[in-house]
């Protein structure tokens, strides 16, 4: 399949200061807001569903969805390299469709197996499909502001999901099974109207000029020489890189899982302080992701950020340890402290983790380069529950040093590990996209 003129998007020299001033970037903008406002309803509900109306034990559906979480992880990678064979937006396309296919599924779940069945396939393909988003977004957007863009289209993500968890807060309040069953109905076209948006976006410029100078069709994505294909999953720099962002992403589970049983369980503080912290990092994510994402669009920028966001998160975990025996107004007050340092550290870490995320992978291969990347990351979210539990929650303080200390290990280890990845990226000519 050939690219049309039509079909690509233009890049100007001088690019657009805001990311929302992009064509391409307001298209996924209207995808991103469908697709977040549908999950931040369901997810919250997701497990009070499974047990509560289908009647399932808890203990079970948390071992079925760990399953499907490791099912997950495995599925970025193959994904990736489907989407550099046939086109990430095609294949993205059809993961999303599938997604909604297999969300509704949930609605016929009348026992254990039918359950797993279900949920491994919804979180087989959701994963899977961030993988391949990762690659869209290196396909259609300018790669002069791609980082900036991503940044704008996280905050339209929190957003979303704050508004979707307050609608189902609805159906939370009604619990009965038609309440449970339209917010799945609702997540399913979430996940529709995206599919079919995704096969019109526009391939960027520099997508098609890299694909006439390999000789190769921009749309298909047959850029990667076949010795190469592959060449992600034994990359070790990138690797490496990839291992430090899934040691920083851990500290997303200090704000779902970590600091939710911290405060219950090791001070006084009020058990609704869990949601106020909740709150200030949506606030502070959609007011910050932007600009930290602008500061760290170049290699050495990213790799600043997130040597910064490794020592700002160590100094969040020593103020949550000063918080067990506080009394609450105290308490309180130092959890927001650290909370709001921990959420510098998060927009740091994931402006500087988009970049080198893309500018140290192989530009003929985004696709398994990206599913790398991202499945990383969904192995450093599936270990930080337990990490957690057992250094913070269990061990208090001394727990929250272990923390402090890998964190600020993983920040300063970037810049040798991307120094080592730009040294290995001269066999293929070019370390950025």
């Amino acid at each position: 399949m050939t690219t049309t003129a039509g079909d690509t998007a233009q890049e100007s020299p001088v690019q657009p200061r805001s990311p929302g001033s992009v064509p391409v970037v307001r298209r996924l903008a209207l995808m991103t807001f469908l697709n977040a406002f549908g999950n931040g309803l369901f997810f919250p509900l997701g497990v009070l569903y499974f047990t509560r109306i289908v009647g399932l034990d808890a203990t079970s559906v948390g071992l079925g969805m760990t399953v499907a979480g490791v099912v997950g992880v495995a599925a970025g990678v193959p994904a990736g390299r489907a989407a550099d064979r046939w086109g990430s937006r095609r294949v993205g396309s059809l993961l999303w469709a599938g997604c909604g296919v297999a969300t509704t599924a949930y609605i016929f779940v009348a026992s254990y197996t039918t359950f797993l069945v279900s949920v491994i396939c919804v979180t087989g393909l959701l994963q899977a499909g961030r993988g391949v988003l990762g690659a869209i977004y290196a396909d259609v957007l300018p790669s002069a502001n791609r980082t900036e863009a991503r940044g704008f289209l996280r905050m339209i993500t929190n957003v979303a999901m704050g508004l979707g968890g307050a609608c189902g807060a609805i159906a939370l309040q009604l619990d009965t099974r038609g309440a449970y069953v339209t917010v799945i109905l609702i997540n399913v076209l979430s996940f529709a109207a995206p599919a079919l948006m995704i096969r019109t976006l526009p391939v960027a410029a520099h997508r098609r000029d890299l694909a006439a100078d390999a000789g190769a069709d921009a749309v298909t994505g047959t850029t990667a020489e076949a010795a190469n294909r592959w060449r992600a999953v034994r990359d070790l720099p990138y690797l490496g890189v990839t291992c430090l962002y899934a040691v920083l992403v851990m500290q997303y589970t200090l704000l779902e899982v970590g600091l939710p049983l911290w405060i219950l369980e090791r001070t006084d503080a009020p058990r609704w302080t869990a949601a106020l912290l909740l709150i200030v990092n949506c606030v502070l994510v959609a007011l910050l992701q932007v600009r930290a994402s602008r500061a760290a669009a170049t290699v050495p920028a990213a790799v600043r950020a997130m040597r910064r966001s490794g020592l700002l998160l160590a100094v969040s975990c020593a103020a949550f340890a000063l918080t067990q025996g506080l009394d609450p107004v105290g308490a309180v007050a130092v959890l927001v402290v650290g909370a709001v340092i921990q959420v510098v550290s998060e927009v740091l870490m994931a402006a500087g983790g988009w970049t080198l995320g893309y500018e140290l992978a192989d530009a003929r291969a985004h696709g398994v380069y990206q599913g790398v990347f991202n499945s990383g990351q969904a192995v450093g979210m599936m270990a930080g529950p337990a990490l957690v539990t057992l250094t913070a929650v269990r061990h208090g303080a001394v727990g929250w040093a272990v923390l402090a200390v890998l964190f600020t290990a993983a920040g300063l280890a970037v810049r040798p590990t991307v120094r080592w990845a730009q040294r290995d990226g001269a066999w293929r000519g070019e370390t950025a996209a």
